[in-house]
């Protein structure tokens, strides 16, 4: 009986030991319950310390930047090298969503097992891609004149690139942080990357580097996450040596490509010239480009044609003088919007009557070089230094809605309205604000493109000064580097046409027998039927048609 108690006894556990063992299975089934996620998948607890959870949530951060850079490229140069801003960079931004949609459905397709040797190949090739994609588009529009299609393609294959991205750093992490916690944190970086490339792009990366050194960086940027994550990671990966192999001959390709991108875009740019190039910049807010051969120098603002030294008189004297001349011929005070070449502002220097001519530009990089440049100043005849000039670095929409002041002459010349941020210069509501700041008996005068070229987009200009309720007077001038070109007058009453020029004025083209024929038209000339269009800040057609217009007359 004894042996049989003792016998039992070591077969049963002490109540002492009973609770020892079912401290230890709670404690372990919270450490099971700490680490399984909502979806049942068991993760560890998320920690801050694990080098692997920070260096991917980093790369995460750089990765998604560069996404929204390579993207913004895309579109600048779409509106760059095609025009029409707003149509192409929606168009940009559409395909470039979709095919990120189409990777990240994609990505489900990818073992699960090599996911972060996936995701350093995803790197490697998108910064190659991304990187490149500039200098491609560049030399296409050189020598293919085929740009839309790879403008798409390229588009498409860095948007799927982009697109597996997240959901492999999500599959990635998903063994190593809560769930919760893995998700809000990813598109927590995801988000400020995409914050600090809107504000890096534009304020920083085009004015300082360009395009094509964008490009680059970014895609240097890329290659670099994907070379740190194989060096730091290696033994997880199954090919760690040659991935670190790939990425550092990528990234070594980009940083040639960054330090002599410089001279890649002006190889490439001279290619789309007939002339050397002497001066190129991209600034804020447009590419200017200089080119002179044979004493003919000549400005390009975003690729198109500003004036040539040899015949820009004709346009010049032409925009300013008959205005002046219809407004008394001795104008106190005049503004000039846009100009920033100040040729313009030379000729109105011209009139002794002049007390203050006041030059609203929005680039100031574009009034600086053409202030500062010898060859420039010569052309220009340092109009910006005379004593009478004022310039203004401003939107011209924001100066008139901010003064108070009033002018005898304005001179509405800014770049044709191939985009829908110059566009609203050519608007009924614009020129309704000019009119607000004309004298009684003001003058106001816009150049409106080639009435030859594109009639239906000179008349639809006309059209939309007269719905400002201006009385309105068109007349043309031929300028042999640009051919027949536009101008239109608006004053507040209708008037005579002048006759005779401002005595003593020294012109080297206009004159009082040429002044009468500049307002007759021929018949070939004349506003079309359907030329009826008003071009409304909210409905901007003018764009449209001019679009259309000169791609038809450059086929």
């Amino acid at each position: 009986s004894q042996l049989s108690v003792r016998a039992q006894g070591a077969q049963r556990p002490s109540e002492e030991t009973r609770s020892v063992q079912q401290g230890a299975s709670e404690a372990s089934d919270r450490s099971v319950d700490a680490t399984r996620n909502t979806d049942g998948g068991r993760v560890s607890p998320l920690s801050g310390a694990d080098p692997k959870v920070r260096a991917l949530l980093a790369a995460t951060l750089v990765v998604a930047t560069c996404g929204l850079i390579y993207e913004l490229v895309a579109g600048a140069m779409a509106s760059y090298l095609l025009g029409d801003s707003i149509t192409n960079f929606s168009l940009v931004i559409g395909v470039y969503l979709s095919a990120m949609g189409l990777g990240s459905y994609a990505s489900r397709l990818l073992r699960q097992e090599r996911l972060l040797e996936r995701f350093i190949q995803v790197e490697i090739a998108v910064g190659l891609l991304g990187g490149f994609s500039a200098t491609i588009l560049f030399a296409t529009f050189a020598w293919l004149d085929a740009v839309r299609p790879v403008l798409f393609v390229l588009v498409t294959l860095v948007g799927v690139l982009v697109g597996l991205e997240v959901p492999i750093l999500l599959a990635s992490l998903k063994d190593e942080v809560a769930w919760k916690d893995l998700v809000a944190r990813v598109l927590a970086f995801d988000y400020m990357g995409a914050l600090a490339a809107s504000l890096l792009f534009p304020l920083v990366l085009v004015p300082k580097l360009g395009l094509v050194r964008t490009a680059f960086a970014f895609g240097l940027a890329n290659a670099l996450v994907a070379f740190a994550l194989a060096w730091s990671f290696g033994r997880e990966v199954r090919r760690g040596a040659l991935l670190r192999a790939e990425a550092f001959l990528a990234a070594l390709v980009l940083a040639s490509g960054l330090a002599l991108g410089q001279h890649v875009e002006g190889a490439l740019e001279r290619e789309l010239f007939e002339a050397p190039i002497i001066f190129a910049k991209q600034t804020k807010y447009q590419r200017i480009v200089l080119t002179g051969a044979e004493g003919d120098l000549r400005l390009f603002l975003n690729g198109h044609l500003q004036f040539s030294s040899r015949d820009e008189h004709r346009y010049h004297e032409t925009l300013v003088h008959p205005a002046c001349a219809l407004a008394g011929g001795s104008p106190r005070r005049v503004l000039i919007l846009g100009g920033g070449d100040g040729l313009a502002l030379r000729e109105v220097l011209k009139y002794g009557s002049l007390e203050e001519a006041v030059l609203v530009d929005l680039d100031p990089e574009m009034t600086t070089l053409f202030s500062t440049r010898e060859i420039l100043t010569r052309i220009n005849e340092r109009s910006f230094s005379d004593r009478r000039a004022r310039i203004v670095n401003a939107d011209a929409q924001n100066f008139l809605n901010e003064t108070s002041d009033f002018y005898d002459v304005i001179v509405v010349d800014v770049p044709d309205p191939s985009n829908f941020s110059v566009g609203k210069l050519f608007t009924r509501e614009f020129y309704r604000l000019c009119k607000r700041h004309l004298s009684e008996t003001g003058v106001l005068v816009v150049q409106a493109t080639s009435p030859t070229v594109a009639p239906r987009s000179y008349w639809c200009i006309e059209r939309t000064i007269a719905a400002a309720e201006l009385a309105t007077e068109p007349f043309h001038v031929y300028v042999p580097s640009f051919g027949d070109w536009g101008f239109v007058i608006g004053t507040h009453s209708p008037r005579p046409r002048p006759e005779r020029l401002a005595p003593g004025l020294k012109l080297r083209f206009l004159n009082d027998s040429v002044l009468p024929g500049l307002f007759q038209f021929g018949d070939d000339q004349r506003a079309p039927p359907s030329a009826s269009e008003v071009n409304r800040l909210n409905d901007q057609v003018l764009v449209h048609l001019y679009t259309s217009e000169w791609k038809r007359s450059e086929q």
